[in-house]
């Protein structure tokens, strides 16, 4: 099966994002069938249909027509969908002509454990941070296209819970998205390759050019809880030997749900990046890999500089500047703009300069690390 409609960071001290811990590979967890956490029930309390798979039934044991039958009634339908699931390709509407499209991918050990994250929890993660990504360039999240591959072994009611958690997430942050199509394959880890789309509904997008000196930089949503929550996870949730551990993860979950939920389950501001269009946002983007880089990110695609403001960052400053996975909307605004209702100040614009390079970021004028989550740097390769 290959076609598209066949189937449904932290202080300096804080590891990279998942790629330098210790794995979890797939043949220590040989069948993947990790029950649900208090705090993932907390947070997402819809569960739609239980699984009607049992807990000893794998992917191995069923055709994929069988498999996708079991996944299909619980994915969210789009209501951009001309056309679904069944033919070779899937059919959206596009408005005015044009529509956002991304993509993201999520693998086990470098970017999930499987003793942290439930099934539903990572069907929801893979969901929310293609939905940020559409967002952030103003546009409204219409369609996501799902890839799934995982072990033979891993358990049905696994692909279960994470279609419940894309379904839940689309309901919660992104009404009217869904699930229009996508693919099954085998594989060592289990892996997620969300496509999202997105409509601009008349507005031009915006993209991480339009900063300009003297706007004012705003964030609407979390900033650092995601990165305290993914040291916790690395230095309590984990046994005596290094190795991720389901019951020290889920006393954590009890202990401090909202940084660990922040971590595994996020909740990005949807709403706000079209707001933010309309308000007139001259640049924007997902914090996913820490604020200091993407800031870094609009300064040196706009040739401009960024000051942010401490006492604007909290008393975690450092937290708040390195730590990755927030999934806030960072945005820019002219300065005699209202900011939009959920976006508060963080700093402002600077003109480049011989002192102050395009793309340089400072906090209170002073030149600071643009240190964040990169894939590329700490990864220990054994780590997937």
């Amino acid at each position: 099966m290959t076609t598209s409609a066949d189937a449904p960071r932290p202080a300096p001290a804080m590891p990279s994002k998942l790629a330098s811990a210790s794995p979890v590979s797939a043949s220590q967890s040989p069948t993947i069938a990790v029950p649900e956490s208090a705090e993932s029930a907390i947070v997402n309390p819809s569960r739609g249909p239980e699984p009607t798979a049992s807990a000893s039934e794998t992917l191995a044991d069923l055709s994929e027509g069988a498999v996708l039958a079991r996944i299909f009634p619980r994915l969210p339908t789009a209501a951009a969908q001309l056309l679904g699931p069944g033919d070779d390709a899937a059919v959206i509407s596009a408005p005015d002509g044009r529509f956002v499209v991304t993509t993201d991918m999520m693998i086990q050990g470098p970017d999930f454990r499987l003793a942290w994250s439930t099934p539903h929890d990572l069907g929801w993660k893979a969901a929310a941070t293609n939905l940020s990504d559409v967002a952030a360039m103003g546009a409204r999240p219409t369609a996501l296209v799902v890839a799934i591959a995982a072990p033979p072994s891993t358990a049905v009611s696994v692909l279960e819970g994470i279609a419940d958690g894309l379904r839940d997430c689309c309901e919660a942050l992104a009404p009217g998205c869904g699930v229009v199509g996508g693919d099954l394959s085998a594989s060592d880890a289990l892996t997620l390759a969300v496509t999202a789309f997105g409509d601009l509904e008349g507005r031009g997008p915006v993209v991480r050019s339009g900063a300009r000196p003297g706007d004012t930089v705003a964030l609407s949503g979390r900033l650092g809880d995601a990165g305290i929550g993914l040291e916790l996870l690395f230095r309590l949730g984990v046994d005596d030997d290094g190795v991720p551990n389901y019951d020290r993860a889920n006393a954590l979950k009890l202990t401090h749900p909202a940084e660990v939920a922040a971590q595994l389950t996020p909740m990005p501001p949807i709403a706000s990046g079209p707001i933010a269009a309309v308000a007139g946002a001259t640049a924007m983007l997902d914090v996913s890999d820490g604020l200091a880089i993407d800031a870094g990110r609009i300064a040196r695609a706009s040739g401009v500089a960024i000051d942010f403001d401490s006492a604007c960052l909290g008393d975690r400053t450092e937290v708040a500047l390195g730590g990755g996975e927030d999934h806030g909307l960072l945005a820019t605004f002219a300065p005699d703009t209202a900011l939009p209702l959920g976006f508060r100040r963080l700093g402002h614009v600077a003109a480049a300069s011989v002192s102050l390079p395009a793309g340089s970021i400072t906090v209170d004028g002073a030149p600071h690390d643009q240190g964040g989550w990169d894939p590329y740097r700490g990864w220990d390769g054994s780590a997937g």
